[in-house]
């Protein structure tokens, strides 16, 4: 038991464990936060959060100007994303959650098409590089993992290897715009065509690409709605929509689709049970924060913000392209960027040792492990950068640090596994260069590697910490 605290104190503590966090303005963190440099954009959310911030999400009938956002917010995605009078969805706390739900829609419908499929567990065909949220997905939701390799030089997979992994078993097939880990546009109308074509429902990904793509420029294959056999889509507003976490649309062809991700119960006494998404009650701020994000942006802002993203990844790209032992991985279409060695071994730019070495020159990139496909070829560790609207205030100084890093690395041997890594990580936490520890993860196969990844994370909001 405790005495309660004066709130200046309470807040001030709150102060003292932010300054210990990176900073998340600014454009030195290139991954997880999204910057669009317009202080007024974070005012008006934190006023629309504080204005519903006692407003439950549970039940729109109760509280209408949940059900208004929704429809505002799903009407506003719809037109960006190509879709008509049909189209459908819902408002998520993100990415994961949009993902999942698509997934349990198609898993559902797929169910209930034949008799005999009621309690059969189906598959997910997607391409390595699909994000991890469907995986998630398939673990919660009873499903198998049909991973299709994609190719090491241009991180996308062929539309045939995809199709070819379709049977009768296949819920869902997936393609991303763009794929996270390498920020390419998988073939996307080939994909949706062929899964059609076989009666199966598709998914696009476009987390990251969803309000980026629309504005982006050059963008040389069809990616949304617009796409025939496409059935689903999610796009992020936390992400490039510029809305404080966690908000994301994941949009339907059809009524019928979105209405298969419900979940509805009268197997209780108590009141009846409709939940859209997968939580029951949830917080509107977000919701109320992106829908007045969108308004105060409009389309034209939108794109403003899209164009100055577009500069400065293509100045990181000519830089990085040009720099000796980097090459970056295909030709990414959007605000993402993966950089990997290149050349002999004496003029080889390790990308982990890349990473320390830009960190200490006051930027956080993304360290990303190589990866063994199915078919035995390799996809290669890289470093990676998400390019946001602020960047383009930085960027000099940020090529600046990738071009000195680089020439500080050049040559030094790649970082390799230490054995002894796991259990100092597990005592001592994790040390300041993650250069060995990201070199032991990819080394390790995945059942040594998530528990012990399970016991890092569960080690840092153990009670005993404090």
């Amino acid at each position: 038991m405790s005495t309660g605290r004066p709130a200046d104190d309470v807040l001030a503590d709150l102060a003292a464990l932010r300054a210990a966090d990176p900073p998340t303005h600014g454009g030195r963190v290139l991954s997880y936060v999204y910057d669009p440099g317009r202080p007024d954009l974070d005012e008006v959310a934190a006023q629309a959060v504080r204005l519903f911030l006692p407003v439950n999400g549970l039940d729109p009938t109760t509280f209408t100007s949940v059900a208004a956002l929704e429809r505002r917010i799903v009407a506003f995605a719809r037109d960006v994303l190509h879709g008509d009078e049909g189209t459908v969805g819902s408002v998520t706390s993100g990415g994961t959650e949009s993902c999942m739900l698509a997934v349990k829609s198609a898993r559902d419908l797929w169910r209930a098409a034949e008799p005999e499929r009621a309690h059969a567990r189906p598959t997910l065909v997607l391409p390595t590089t699909a994000h991890p949220a469907f995986h998630k997905a398939a673990h919660y939701l009873d499903l198998d993992v049909v991973p299709v390799p994609v190719d090491p030089a241009t991180g996308t997979p062929s539309a045939a290897d995809v199709l070819a992994a379709v049977d009768g078993r296949t819920a869902l097939v997936v393609v991303s715009a763009p794929s996270y880990p390498f920020g390419a546009i998988d073939p996307v109308a080939e994909v949706a065509a062929g899964a059609a074509a076989r009666g199966v429902a598709c998914h696009v990904d476009a987390c990251v690409g969803g309000w980026v793509l629309p504005w982006w420029g050059g963008v040389d294959q069809p990616w949304d709605l617009a796409v025939p056999g496409v059935t689903s889509i999610s796009a992020d507003l936390h992400k490039f929509g510029y809305a404080p976490k966690g908000a994301s649309v994941v949009l339907y062809r059809e009524r019928g689709r979105h209405h298969a991700q419900y979940f509805a119960t009268t197997a209780w006494p108590g009141y009846p049970v409709v939940n859209p998404t997968m939580l029951g009650s949830r917080g509107a701020g977000s919701m109320a924060a992106a829908w007045a994000v969108l308004q105060v942006l409009g389309t034209d802002g939108l794109a403003d913000l899209v164009g100055v993203t577009r500069t400065a990844t293509d100045r990181l790209v000519e830089v990085a392209a040009a720099i000796p032992g980097l090459r970056v991985v295909g030709a990414p279409t959007g605000p993402l960027v993966a950089l990997a060695a290149d050349g002999s071994a004496a003029e080889q730019v390790d990308p982990f040792t890349l990473v320390d070495a830009v960190r200490r020159r006051g930027f956080l990139l993304q360290a990303q492990p190589a990866m063994v496909q199915a078919d035995g070829s390799v996809l290669p560790r890289t470093a990676h950068l998400t390019v946001t609207a602020v960047t383009h205030r930085v960027v000099e100084e940020l090529v600046q640090a990738l071009v000195a890093a680089a020439d500080e690395v050049r040559g030094r041997p790649a970082a390799v596994p230490d054995a002894s890594l796991a259990g100092r990580v597990l005592t001592e936490g994790l040390p300041d260069e993650l250069a060995g520890v990201m070199a032991t993860l990819e080394a390790l196969p995945g059942e040594v590697v998530h528990p012990l990844l399970v016991a890092v994370l569960a080690a840092a909001i153990d009670p005993s910490q404090e």
